[in-house]
């Protein structure tokens, strides 16, 4: 059964809306889309990403995350390393209503959506990789979808904003298989789900 994983970035008060630029998504009247472009990107940044990039995976992706890639990677002159693997692998799109698929090699998944990715989840391929898609990860969190969380944390509050645990949060354990951390501050932690959280006291 292959992995469903996320890779977010997120703030350090926990906002994930528009961090690529200011058009992004300024739903709720947010105006400060693009703040992952604060001089933070460096190498170690970069190597994750390119890692990323090399292994085998396909995309899963919310309907807004999908506009904005397929209206930006098709004709991209920059960043061929995320480029060709985004052009070329197998992506998924979450919608509740039929929409029009422009970019090559896409597939929608509409009606039973949870059934949907279930059988997805089952397939013989690559793992699933999830950007973005803020709607599509509370989906995944309230259902236990999700095996894998990179999580990208900048050191910059925003105040409000759409968050990456919202309305899908239930509780539950994570353990952190893995961290790094970037020259700029930004940490990047990967989180793997354990299930219950176990309650205590200091009494």
């Amino acid at each position: 059964m292959r992995k469903i994983i996320t890779t977010t970035f997120v703030t350090l008060d926990g906002v994930m809306q528009a961090p690529g630029g200011p058009d992004e998504d300024k739903d709720g009247g947010f105006s400060y889309g693009g703040w992952s472009f604060g001089g933070y990107w460096d190498d170690v940044m970069g190597g994750i990403m390119q890692g990323f990039m090399e292994r085998p995976f396909e995309l899963l992706l919310g309907r807004r995350t999908y506009d904005i890639f397929a209206g930006y990677w098709p004709t991209a002159t920059t960043d061929e390393a995320i480029a060709k693997p985004f052009n070329s692998t197998r992506k998924y799109v979450v919608s509740h209503k039929q929409m029009e698929l422009s970019w090559h090699n896409s597939a929608l998944i509409t009606g039973d959506v949870i059934g949907e990715l279930r059988k997805l989840k089952q397939m013989d391929a690559p793992d699933l990789w999830v950007h973005g898609s803020g709607k599509l990860i509370q989906t995944l969190l309230a259902n236990g979808l999700i095996d894998l969380m990179h999580v990208w944390i900048f050191p910059v509050t925003l105040g409000p904003g759409k968050r990456l645990f919202a309305e899908g949060t239930r509780p539950e354990g994570f353990k952190v298989v893995d961290t790094k951390v970037a020259t700029s501050g930004v940490i990047i932690a990967t989180y793997q789900p354990t299930g219950t959280i176990k309650l205590g006291s200091f009494v």
